[in-house]
């Protein structure tokens, strides 16, 4: 199932069994798969047309009547535009809202450089009180939906819309602030979030070719950041990688070099967009053009295997 399918279907899960969960839309209901809800739930389920900050303020006012509002919308429009309403009627305000922003970064392909949003998780990262999850999978979406719900608080949802490699078993147990080891390793971590998790195991097979056993680290909650876990893993590696489909400023980088220069000094490398804007394209074309592939992840690795010597 395409993410944005799996994120409505556990709307309308939740929203049949809790009267508190509503779903505020800002003319992209169809694109983000939620148009069915305001046919079914057509009190708890609006669309307040081309108007992010309102959509936001009009959230954090049924938040403060014990509602648990979703506002829903593009990433550049649900971070970028309503940045103020996020800081000071969502998060100031403590109200407990969820902010879904769909086609993270280069997955908004041919909606081009206005529509990617390179800077998302640097904009919310700022915010006191925020928390930030991306999810990489269909089965990892749908355990994260009730624990967000039970979550007081803001919450960032960085949503790719598509359908996306499985990871995840049906077994998978979730746990919203704890990030995943994927695959051990000894020789290198390579911290990934999102679409790049996939780049990053693949990545993995190439450096096992060349003799390098990586430890590849699923995190999918970057704010508050998992930092046990990353320093557990860079203390047996010496090194680390991180990848994400986001400016190497203010989102993943940045929330592990944090950790490591203060509790456990190690080579850093890193693999994201490198401080530009965005352009037009198809999402494999602009792994290419951004460098964003698995082949990019490996050659940052051993950079950082080099570099630990």
């Amino acid at each position: 199932m395409e993410m944005r399918a799996v994120f409505a279907s556990e709307l309308d899960r939740m929203m049949e069994s809790d009267e508190r969960i509503v779903v505020i839309d800002s003319d992209l209901s169809k694109a983000n798969g939620t148009l069915f809800l305001r046919n079914k739930y057509p009190e708890r389920a609006f669309d307040v047309g081309v108007a992010e900050q309102n959509m936001a303020s009009v959230a954090a006012g049924l938040a403060s009547y014990g509602f648990i509002p979703f506002i829903t919308s593009f990433c550049p429009f649900a971070t970028r535009r309503i940045c103020d309403q996020i800081a000071i009627s969502i998060a100031y305000a403590k109200q407990n809202v969820k902010i879904v922003g769909t086609d993270p970064g280069i997955s908004a392909e041919l909606n081009g450089g206005t529509h990617m949003s390179m800077e998302d998780i640097g904009v919310v990262r700022s915010i006191p009180s925020m928390v930030i999850f991306e999810p990489v999978d269909a089965v990892q979406l749908k355990k994260s939906m009730p624990k967000i719900v039970e979550y007081d608080g803001p919450v960032y949802l960085r949503l790719f819309r598509k359908a996306q490699p499985q990871i995840f078993n049906d077994d998978y147990e979730f746990d919203l602030f704890k990030a995943d080891v994927i695959q051990e390793g000894k020789d290198v971590t390579i911290a990934a979030s999102g679409i790049m998790l996939g780049e990053s195991l693949r990545a993995g097979e190439i450096l096992r070719q060349k003799g390098i056993n990586a430890e590849i680290i699923n995190v999918h909650t970057i704010k508050p950041i998992d930092s046990d876990t990353i320093l557990k893993s860079v203390a047996k590696t010496g090194c680390i990688v991180t990848a994400e489909n986001h400016n190497i400023i203010g989102g993943l980088r940045s929330a592990i070099a944090e950790v490591i220069c203060e509790k456990c000094q190690v080579p850093l490398r890193s693999v994201g967009v490198e401080d530009i804007f965005g352009e037009v394209g198809t999402l494999e074309e602009l792994k290419i053009r951004f460098g964003l592939t698995a082949e990019n992840i490996a050659a940052k690795a051993l950079e950082a295997v080099e570099a630990k010597k």
